[in-house]
């Protein structure tokens, strides 16, 4: 399943513009940076809140910034270059935000949708539906509001007989009587671009703060006996701003569980989702299992019946269908299927495995094709390389990829066998067939179907140990096997010069 966005059904769906106020200083974040950057979920959160008004096409998306404005706009540079960043000089509240907002528009007009950059679990189904309720009551602003369980310190939403929102009182203003209503204000807002621009120019900044609040537009509004409409969140977590890293752990816990929840619903086996956090813009194939630990993050895909964990990580990796990836951090790599991967294995961008391929415990790959049934499987460095089909990298093989200044490539053919412990110092070829002695530091092209060995003979130095390490429990265990071989009439002492093809 992927995490999609919503796609607006209608062109009745649109607004003419969207502003997104994410000029403050996010001061209880204490961070360096901006706090709408902080991420969650594979997005930070003005990328989620963008991704949340994406769908409606709007005419124009303006950013508004401030703290940390270089940031922040070299963010939206690369989210979503079409946005315009505008610059609040002074943070003077939400109504000044948009009041700069809209002088960077001076022509718009028609629905304007103004949202709090921090609100990472707005989704586009619910700025969908304020848009729909804004249109059918014909309203000339509407606000998203949520049913809250503890409205404690939230501005509250005062209806009338009829339903219509009269007011918004913070609730250092509000009556006992108000305090107990539990439908607050979100923060986002739909109207008419004129009759906001014409309330804007109206409010003060009479408060204890100095500052310019945009809920006075709404009462300006509802003075002039304007139309002016709640729409309630289906569920009020969409609502929730973030504004220290107690409630971003919390937000991003809450995100994640709807990712799982509809990955879950949608046939993807989640082992236990307290332990498993999978990135929106990650997508995950029907019959996959995660185990637990497992961590999806990025572009990561996983195809169907393929199985990740325990304890995994993939970043903008793809991993095909029935394949298995075992506690294991895969970084950019393309898995493919009925591969298999771990445990304990690194593998770095540019790691491409084919049908049936592994890479066994213990191994780091960059930047290397694996062919169809190979096998790398235990305690190797493989990088900057080709392999073909049906080969073998012997244990502790290393591809000695880098001369200290420039990095080679290492071809291996179909049905190679490289003896364990070998250096393949590239450049270098393996031809098919091919086989490399264990122990081999191979530094020439190898012809397909020859052996190549290239080691010391070996050389056995009789009584080292006893001339060396006199007293020593190896000398005692030599002095042992010695005396029981030569009672059983077996000398067991080694030739001096012997030397073995594997």
């Amino acid at each position: 399943m992927t995490q999609e966005r919503s796609a607006p059904t209608s062109p009745e769906a649109r607004v003419a513009a969207v502003v997104v106020l994410a000029a403050g200083q996010g001061t209880r974040m204490r961070s360096a940076t901006p706090k709408v950057l902080h991420t969650l979920g594979g997005r930070s959160l003005l990328g989620h809140v963008l991704a949340a008004v994406e769908p409606l096409d709007a005419g124009a998306t303006v950013v508004v910034v401030g703290a940390g404005r270089a940031m922040v706009e070299e963010h939206l540079a690369q989210v979503l270059p079409a946005a315009v960043p505008v610059v609040q000089e002074e943070q003077r509240g939400s109504g000044h935000a948009a009041a700069v907002a809209l002088d960077a528009l001076p022509d718009l007009e028609g629905p304007v949708l103004l949202v709090n950059g921090d609100a990472p679990l707005l989704r586009a189904d619910t700025v969908a539906g304020l848009v729909a309720a804004h249109r059918a009551a014909g309203s000339v602003l509407t606000v998203l509001t949520a049913e809250v369980d503890d409205p404690t310190g939230l501005g509250r939403i005062v209806r009338d007989a009829d339903g219509a929102v009269r007011a918004i009182v913070e609730e250092r203003d509000a009556t006992d009587e108000q305090r107990a209503i539990r439908e607050i204000n979100a923060g986002v807002y739909l109207g008419d671009a004129a009759a906001i621009r014409r309330a804007l120019g109206r409010i003060d900044a009479d408060n204890d703060q100095g500052e310019q609040y945009f809920t006075d537009v709404l009462g300006l509004l509802v003075d002039e006996g304007a139309p002016v409409g709640g729409h309630v969140a289906e569920d009020p977590d969409d609502v929730l701003g973030c504004n220290d890293r107690a409630e971003l752990a919390a937000r991003r816990r809450t995100l994640n569980d709807r990712v799982l929840g509809d990955l879950m619903r949608s046939g993807v086996t989640v082992i236990d989702p307290l332990t498993t956090w999978v990135d929106v813009t990650c997508s995950v194939g029907p019959d996959a299992v995660l185990e637990p630990g497992t961590q999806l993050r990025g572009t990561t895909s996983v195809a169907s019946g393929a199985v990740i964990g325990p304890d995994t990580t993939l970043v903008d990796a793809e991993v095909g269908e029935s394949a298995s990836v075992v506690r294991s951090h895969c970084l950019g790599a393309v898995i493919g299927p009925e591969a298999t991967v771990g445990p304990f294995s690194y593998l770095r961008p540019g790691t491409r495995l084919a049908r049936g391929a592994k890479v066994g415990a213990f191994v780091e790959t960059k930047n290397v094709e694996v062919g169809e049934d190979s096998k790398v499987p235990h305690l190797s460095y493989v990088g900057d390389a080709t392999i073909g089909r049906g080969a073998n990298i012997g244990a502790a093989t290393v591809f000695v990829n880098y001369d200290g200044v420039a990095k080679h490539h290492t071809t291996v053919g179909d049905h190679v066998r490289i003896g364990s412990d070998t250096m393949l110092v590239a450049p270098v070829s393996v031809g098919d067939g091919a086989y490399t002695a264990a122990g081999s530091v191979i530094t020439s092209d190898v012809p397909p179907g020859a052996m190549a060995v290239s080691r010391a003979p070996q050389r056995n130095v009789a009584g080292w140990v006893r001339r060396r390490r006199p007293g020593s429990a190896a000398a005692k265990a030599a002095d042992a096997a010695e005396s029981q071989a030569q009672a059983s009439g077996n000398d067991r002492s080694e030739p001096t010069g012997t030397d073995h093809d594997q």
